[in-house]
């Protein structure tokens, strides 16, 4: 192991000695997000609810119609903008699938080409149902459930396919949610074969609506769900997260607090209300899957559902329209919900991944933070420290968000080689340790962040139990 300090940094200046400062992340990702365009996303809807049904039960051989045709099409798509595309299938027989039946995702890849193994992944799902979901036949447009998503994905991957990030972005059009989340499972499934490191799966599921049916109407926010305690694992965390915290700290609550800093800092008129539960009272999201695999996951969805305009048969009764139809869509709306999405894809595929930390303190004035980082890229790390930088955070233990931040010296960091014993847990990669003088350990939460040398900052990794942004591995009895 050997200490390194900074490297000489050589500025490069103009014929008339002017320095050009590069860019710094929100003039790039506003610059992204303003490519989003909500005409072309309604054209993506229209083309959705002209599959007249896209139940997992319809037809997966009609040219034009179900929900065969409507991945396929959605595969064509992201296919046309020079991506990578594969469908991701299995057989399923379930509780709302009575008999085995060939379940596909539409998925595109766009692999990163400095850290093709750190992975983004954003997903809506293209199957549509009515009242019963049991029903395959009748006409269920699916606009804004989840019409609205799957357009989202299809933008993000338009916009986003022309340019180049370190890490990949995966876009994924997933079936099967209405009949109990196997989109999701299969896809999750996917990434743990693929050892995909997966960084965060945005799922979007009802993006594209802003009043209710009781005339509430809100377009100034999108709610993003996120678990507290992990899940994954949760049974073996218990007893140690309430001795060392974590309630408040799993890696999809970061992902939020993410989400919700972005929004305010991007200037596109939505606010991130943070809801701080795995979804919606009683129901459930695709993202579920990914977080039972171990990944963090929320689910972006409007701030005001309209209940009589998804899961319904089309009908009138009582002079009230039924059914997800698209004149019932706020498109403005969608389009920014889908700025939040693009620009949190390029900004998480072009930080480094969050290290992982923990904390020392207890019978202490001061806290010590322990930090490693795992080199995820092609090639050994660079030796200039100025390649990845890091950062810790902290909070008072009733504050919702990071409030303070200390940049850790590079004297205080080494770099280490692979280790003697193979283990894809440990090294190579940094490993930093840092004393906070005068900060009791009780008194805060920590967590730590890497920064690109283009100042891109990964989401913040809690430094407690459950808290690294990897799945769950519960430690040796007798280490």
């Amino acid at each position: 192991m050997r200490k390194l300090g900074l490297l000489p940094c050589l500025l490069l200046a103009s014929p008339a000695g002017a320095v050009q400062p590069p860019p710094t992340p929100e003039v790039v990702l506003q610059d992204i997000a303003l490519r989003v365009s909500g005409a072309r996303m309604k054209k993506d809807v229209e083309k959705l609810v002209s599959f007249g049904t896209r139940h997992t039960l319809s037809s997966q051989t009609d040219p034009k119609r179900g929900i065969g045709a409507a991945v396929r099409w959605a595969e064509a798509e992201m296919k046309s903008f020079g991506l990578e595309t594969l469908q991701t299938c299995d057989t399923i027989t379930g509780r709302r699938i009575p008999t085995p039946t060939k379940v596909c995702n539409a998925v595109a890849i766009q692999r990163g080409n400095e850290r093709p193994n750190d992975v983004v992944i954003i997903t809506g799902h293209i199957d549509s149902r009515v009242s019963d979901p049991m029903d395959a036949v009748k006409e269920a447009p699916g606009a804004n459930d989840d019409g609205s998503g799957t357009a989202a994905v299809l933008e993000a991957a338009r916009v986003l396919s022309k340019r180049k990030f370190r890490g990949t972005i995966v876009y994924a059009a997933l079936s099967g949610e209405e009949q109990g989340l196997h989109g999701g499972k299969i896809l999750a499934d996917y990434a743990k074969a693929q050892g995909w490191n997966v960084i965060a799966n945005l799922n979007n599921d009802i993006i594209g609506n802003s009043c209710g049916s009781d005339g509430v109407c809100n377009d100034k926010a999108v709610r993003v769900f996120s678990e507290g305690p992990r899940w994954q694992g949760h049974e073996d965390l218990a007893a140690r997260q309430r001795s060392l915290g974590g309630e408040n700290d799993a890696p999809s609550r970061n992902i939020s607090r993410y989400l919700d800093s972005l929004a305010d800092r991007l200037n596109i008129g939505l606010d991130v209300m943070q809801v701080w539960g795995n979804d919606r009272f009683g129901r459930g999201g695709d993202h579920t899957e990914f977080l039972n695999a171990g990944f963090p996951a929320v689910r972006l969805s409007v701030a005001v559902e309209d209940y009589e305009h998804q899961h319904q048969d089309l009908r009138t009764e009582k002079g009230i329209k039924y059914g997800d139809t698209i004149d019932e869509m706020d498109l403005p709306y969608l389009e920014k919900v889908t700025k939040l999405n693009v620009a949190a894809l390029a900004s998480l595929a072009s930080a480094p991944p969050p290290p992982k930390a923990k904390v020392e303190g207890a019978v202490s004035t001061d806290t010590k933070v322990d930090l490693f980082a795992v080199d995820s890229g092609r090639s050994p790390f660079p030796s200039a420290f100025d390649a990845r930088k890091f950062v810790i955070h902290r909070r008072r233990t009733d504050s919702s968000v990071w409030s303070e931040s200390t940049k850790i010296s590079p004297s205080e960091c080494m770099y280490i080689g692979q280790p003697r014993v193979p283990d894809p847990a440990v090294g190579p990669g940094w490993k930093c340790t840092s004393k906070l003088k005068a900060v009791r350990v009780d008194d805060w939460v920590f967590g730590v962040s890497s920064v690109s040398k283009d100042g891109f900052e990964s989401p913040v990794a809690s430094a407690v139990p459950g808290g690294a942004f990897k799945p769950y591995v519960a430690p040796p009895e007798n280490p």
